[in-house]
């Protein structure tokens, strides 16, 4: 195996402006509300937040997107959203980040997933999630299954985002695998509950509690990690794997070769919140520019411990994945740590 090179990773990190990429899923929009915490509400024992500002952000798949073009990707993005003022709103952020958003599909009465999160002292005291987690109706199906056909000639690879909020059902991941491999674009999951529908995808990319729940194996030891990355790959149809495991960084499995420990930097974390959104956007970007799964996770994990030192759903500029690259590149070289 030839040794990390630091200077090819950020390369690959530079040539990231090449590619385009397609985000299926479940977008949201994130509402955020700001404030300080002086005192208890004389109610209930509850803290009272006094708002000092608010804002709004792409959530679930729109985080993808946004840490894509964050990265310096290009991006497009096939979702469905309500006939609401939150719908509306994701399709003027996806226009801000510069997203086509022609594949944005507008279900009648299906509400916009919205999330509602109160943040005070640098903590997050509470959350209000508006959402329907049913399938689709069958004409919304069609529309997004057809907006993503009529977007992959100019892709370089597919993310499909999964949030278990119903937009990939199995017959729809399906679909677009299968539209995916007829055409030859690598398809890159981050996966929720359902693990059959994504058979056929090229890389699949669960935390370990996802994995554990997707193969219902307890991988918290290496031969337990072991048999649950050979079920994932079974179950996909031999998909390469990669499984996060917070700050120990990463466990991959590319084709036949033995399951590679991916160590990385041990930051003082501030928030995980998104990080997973930002390893499978770096994963693939890096894999549609050539490189290996262990420069790919390499450039994940330096951009995730980016995110995980900023408050909120937060994005890596190719600037601070570089600038993080030659610490996690010198973890890998000492070797892996424990998930403890």
């Amino acid at each position: 195996m030839s040794p990390l090179s630091q200077r090819r990773l950020e390369r690959i990190v530079d040539a990231f402006s090449r590619v385009k990429l397609l985000v299926v899923g479940d977008v949201m929009l994130d509402e955020y509300l700001w404030g300080d915490v002086e005192r208890v509400s004389q109610e209930a024992p509850v803290p009272v937040v006094h708002v000092r500002r608010e804002s709004i952000a792409l959530g679930g798949a729109g985080n993808v997107v946004r840490n894509v073009v964050g990265l310096g990707g290009r991006c497009a993005c096939a979702a469905t959203v309500g006939e609401d003022s939150a719908g509306r709103l994701i399709g003027d952020l996806l226009k801000d980040h510069g997203v086509e958003a022609s594949g944005i599909v507008r279900v009648p009465g299906r509400p916009t997933t919205r999330k509602t999160r109160v943040e005070a002292r640098s903590q997050q005291i509470v959350r209000f999630d508006r959402e329907t987690t049913g399938p689709l109706p069958r004409a919304a199906a069609r529309r997004l299954l057809a907006s993503v056909e009529a977007t992959l000639p100019s892709m370089d690879g597919v993310i499909l985002e999964d949030y278990g909020k119903g937009v990939l059902e199995r017959s729809i991941a399906r679909g677009v695998i299968s539209r995916c491999r007829a055409v030859a674009v690598p398809v890159y999951v981050d996966p929720k509950e359902e693990l059959r529908a994504f058979r056929g995808a090229t890389l699949i990319k669960p935390n370990l509690r996802e994995a554990e729940a997707l193969t219902g194996i307890v991988a918290r030891s290496p031969d337990g990690l072991a048999r649950a990355i050979q079920r994932l790959r079974r179950a996909t149809g031999g998909a390469d794997v990669v499984v996060t495991r917070g700050a120990a960084g990463m466990t991959v499995a590319e084709g036949d070769a033995e399951l590679r420990d991916v160590p990385t930097a041990a930051p003082e974390v501030f928030d995980i919140q998104g990080c997973g959104d930002t390893s499978i956007a770096a994963l693939a970007l890096a894999r549609c520019c050539g490189a290996s799964l262990l420069e790919a996770a390499v450039i994940a994990n330096a951009a995730a411990g980016v995110v995980a030192r900023k408050v909120g759903t937060a994005i890596a500029t190719p600037a601070e994945v570089c600038a993080a690259l030659g610490s996690v590149v010198a973890a890998v070289r000492a070797g892996p740590r424990s998930a403890s």
